[in-house]
């Protein structure tokens, strides 16, 4: 009988340390209610993204179809000839980016170039080379990030956006964008991906995040308590 009530305690003692707890209720799941069943729905969208939008970028090819052979200098000369009241003509916005081209290409680099280093990678998933540029648009303290394919020998701008951009990545067939917001500790993040039906990046997402930053406040330590 001595050893049932060891195994009998030994038992519940078990039961105790491992045993499993009620969590407490848990919320009852609710499917989204759709607001005004009745409204029209918009035809056109309200804002320009400058998505779908693809350019030829006139008197650039690629020799064998390959883009690390095109000279990014004259990659940004050509968009530049190809939006005159952009970059030089009577409505110009950056006509400092203009001015600054002239220093490119030289070696050893000219910090006066307002264009940024120049990455390759397979964006459009063909097994190619993509060229991804960034270039500053002066004056002002936005950036321009652009992509370019290669098609048929010609050289294909599929991506552009300009922002005051606070970095850039590249993650699989997306570029994302990082650029500041008003809000103390936040920031905004655009992700444009590669649609092979439309031959173009769309910008597929459009957030704001908390960018980790704020200085974590201390909390004092607390002095270890005496073993029972």
């Amino acid at each position: 009988m001595a050893a049932v009530g060891v195994l009998a305690a030994g038992a519940v003692a078990c039961g105790d340390a491992g045993g499993l707890e009620g969590a407490g209720s848990t919320p009852t799941a609710t499917s989204p209610a759709k607001l005004w069943p009745d409204l029209t729905p918009a035809s056109s969208p309200a804002w320009n993204y400058d998505n779908g939008e693809s350019e030829v970028m006139k008197g650039i090819t690629a020799p064998g179809g390959d883009i690390r052979k095109v000279d990014p200098v004259a990659v940004v000369k050509a968009e530049i000839a190809q939006h005159p009241d952009e970059y030089a003509g009577s409505k110009a916005q950056y006509r400092e980016t203009v001015r600054r081209m002239a220093y490119c290409g030289g070696k050893p680099a000219d910090d006066r170039c307002p264009l940024l280093k120049a990455y390759y990678r397979d964006v459009t998933g063909d097994g190619h080379a993509d060229l991804t540029l960034g270039f500053r648009l002066l004056p002002g303290n936005q950036t321009a990030v652009r992509v370019y394919t290669v098609e048929g020998g010609r050289v294909v701008q599929v991506m552009s956006n300009d922002d005051a951009v606070s970095g850039v990545e590249l993650a699989g067939h997306s570029v994302i964008i990082h650029a500041p917001s008003d809000l103390a500790d936040y920031e905004y993040r655009f992700q444009w991906t590669w649609d092979p039906e439309q031959r173009v990046m769309l910008l597929t997402h459009d957030e704001m995040l908390h960018n980790g930053r704020r200085e974590r406040q201390s909390t004092p330590s607390v002095s270890p308590s005496a073993s029972p």
